[in-house]
């Protein structure tokens, strides 16, 4: 009776405590998946699609790719039907394309919260952050080698980020942990500071090991012995070689029905020719050659056919981004991925630029749209990327992430319905009107429009007042504001503690190594 009584009065008193706590708490809202309800631009007519898929299987039977270091993935192939010749895969025509029929055309990673989970492939496009760079950058630091501090605050940004899908892998690489242990805390850190989907490691086959452990830990074995929860980077050492490291990791991710990108890393007139349609063709070997290893380790095993392209600075040899051709080979190879039925990986917010500024931008806003219409699904790099990726830029990473909400608004496509069509409010207004105060714009305005998190759109004089700041200031208080808001997601406190020992007695096995 009392309880019952007490709860009566919080239910009477409590309504104005109630607002004020609503009005306070921190919301971490996350977007859905992009769902595209708009048309793929496509480059390549059907003659063109024939010729590059022609050539490619030309090269794979003719000039063929090398297996390094591993006489396993040799004999794998041999006994698939392929000429072995040395560390030389021949695949004769027709036979890769063959097996990797068995490959998903999508497929679903799981987060540990179910909400957030992410269908790859079809007309769905999953945004995740830059991958791999070994410096950081923000306004009151500068430019330093990264460390897990940094690691973990890009996580927490990445769970606090609405229009990021997918906490990512590598967001940089903490050079202040032995290399043969960074993987553990990299891991750690995504699994107890977001809930968001993640990426395993892949930098040796015990560390992909680690990863499918640790996965184990936190879903259960049985899930993750029926689910993928993991996405791993594997990339293709181009030309046309697959070295022991990449494909141990991919070994145990295909056993482990976990899901791999398998990714050429093409630089335009280095590592592929200077033509369009000979880097495609090149593109379409390297990836089939990739994933049909990976079916031939286990027949349905997720995949995601990759391409990470730039071409290069003939003067400087240093690779350039947001570029014309990048952009031809990016829709080219969307188009082949999408013929053979593959989940497709590309894009991000590539650029060369030092800092945040303008050449930055420009070189960022043409590959997220590049991305966006080239039909992508998995978009690794989607925020952070600064000076050809050496770098993760703390104020970049929430300028980027901010613009990812424009991807989700063109994504969405016209509606047309009755309510978008708005006749009632051009009636209303009528001639010489303005539809400020009409029923259709009282009743849509909150969700009308896309609103920023970062850039100014207030009045020169407020603006002056207010400091004149630019964007990277703003986005650096962005960046603070988010940070001071975090709060950890919920883990049970089991599974939490169950990690943190898998971790501690892993690391506690080996002496540390910095090589």
């Amino acid at each position: 009776m009392a309880e019952a009584a007490t709860a009566r009065r919080r239910s009477r008193g409590g309504g104005g405590a109630a607002r004020r706590a609503e009005r306070t708490a921190v919301t971490i809202e996350t977007a859905k998946y992009i769902e595209r309800n708009i048309p793929n631009f496509e480059v390549l007519n059907e003659e063109a699609l024939e010729i590059i898929e022609t050539n490619a299987e030309t090269v794979l039977a003719e000039i063929g790719v090398n297996f390094v270091n591993n006489p396993a993935a040799l004999e794998r192939w041999r006994q698939a039907g392929a000429e072995v010749t040395g560390e030389r895969v021949r695949i004769p025509r027709g036979l890769a394309r063959e097996l990797i029929k068995t490959a998903p055309s999508q497929f679903t990673q799981h987060a540990r919260n179910p909400e957030k989970s992410v269908v790859i492939g079809g007309r769905n496009l999953v945004l995740a952050p830059v991958y791999g760079p070994p410096f950081v950058r923000d306004m009151n630091g500068g430019r330093r080698y990264a460390t897990m501090e940094d690691f973990r605050k890009f996580v927490k940004l990445g769970y606090m980020s609405k229009w990021l899908h997918h906490s990512g892998g590598t967001v940089c690489e903490p050079t202040d942990i032995p290399v043969n242990k960074r993987h553990l805390d990299m891991l750690h850190a995504h699994m107890t500071l977001s809930d968001k989907p993640f990426m395993g490691s892949v930098t040796d086959p015990e560390r992909a090991r680690d990863s499918v452990e640790m996965c184990e830990i936190l879903f259960g074995k049985d899930f993750v012995r029926e689910n993928t929860v993991m996405t791993s980077l594997i990339n293709i050492n181009s030309p046309m070689t697959f070295d022991e490291v990449m494909m141990g990791a991919l070994e145990v991710y295909a056993e482990a029905n976990q899901a791999c990108i398998i990714s050429p890393f093409i630089v335009g007139g280095a590592m592929a020719p200077v033509s369009v349609a000979g880097t495609l063709t090149q593109v379409l070997a390297e990836v089939l050659a990739g994933i049909a290893y990976s079916q031939i380790i286990r027949p349905g095993a997720p995949v995601i056919f990759g391409a990470f392209v730039t071409s290069i600075d003939m003067n400087s040899g240093a690779p350039t981004f947001g570029t014309p051709e990048a952009a031809l080979i990016t829709y080219g190879a969307g188009q082949l991925a999408r013929r053979l039925n593959l989940p497709y990986r590309s894009a991000g917010s590539f650029c060369g630029s030092k800092l945040p500024d303008a050449q930055a931008a420009y070189e960022t806003s043409n590959s997220l749209n590049m991305g966006l219409l080239s039909g992508v699904n998995f978009m690794l790099h989607a925020c952070g990327w600064l000076e050809g990726g050496l770098v993760a830029d703390f104020e970049k990473f929430v300028m980027d992430a901010d613009q990812l909400g424009v991807l989700h608004g063109l994504a969405r496509g016209v509606a047309y319905d009755e309510e978008a069509q708005a006749m009632d409010a051009i009636r209303e207004v009528g001639p010489g009107g303005h539809y400020l105060g009409c029923a259709h714009t009282q009743a849509n305005f909150k969700s009308a429009f896309w609103k920023t998190q970062v850039f100014d759109y207030k009045p020169f004089e407020t603006w002056d007042e207010e400091g004149a700041r630019d964007t990277r200031t703003l986005a650096a208080q962005r960046v603070e504001n988010l940070l001071n808001t975090y709060q950890q997601p919920a883990l049970d406190p089991e599974t939490a503690a169950a990690l943190a020992a898998y971790v501690a007695e892993k690391k506690a096995s080996v002496p540390d190594s910095f090589m």
